[in-house]
């Protein structure tokens, strides 16, 4: 059900402007299946972990609200072009998927 990150991060001065979009169904379990009338588990995003050059710039906890294919943005400052930015991502059915970019 997940296929990974698409991740874009751009210098601007010396903070990077990172975005990511993540392929996910996002579930929340409290909705029903139109055909059968059985409702649909849950199944989304619990945990999102980015880095920069190894070490950790952002840790999110995230839960049932969040909407489908989700989007996060975040800037982090002293960054310079080439730096590697990855981002992990877990579901709550321990699937994890990842994406990473250099900065541009």
């Amino acid at each position: 059900m997940t296929e990974g990150i698409k991740i874009r991060a751009t210098l601007k001065g010396d903070v990077v402007e990172v975005k990511a979009r993540m392929d996910h169904i996002m579930e929340t379990g409290l909705r029903k299946d139109p055909a059968s009338g059985q409702v649909i588990p849950a199944h989304f995003i619990k945990q999102v972990v980015a880095t920069l050059n190894g070490k950790t710039v952002l840790d999110a906890q995230w839960g049932p609200s969040v909407s489908k294919n989700p989007v996060v943005g975040f800037r982090v400052k002293g960054a310079k072009a080439g730096d590697k930015v990855a981002i992990k991502a877990m579901d709550n059915k321990g699937e994890t998927f990842n994406g990473e970019t250099f900065v541009a």
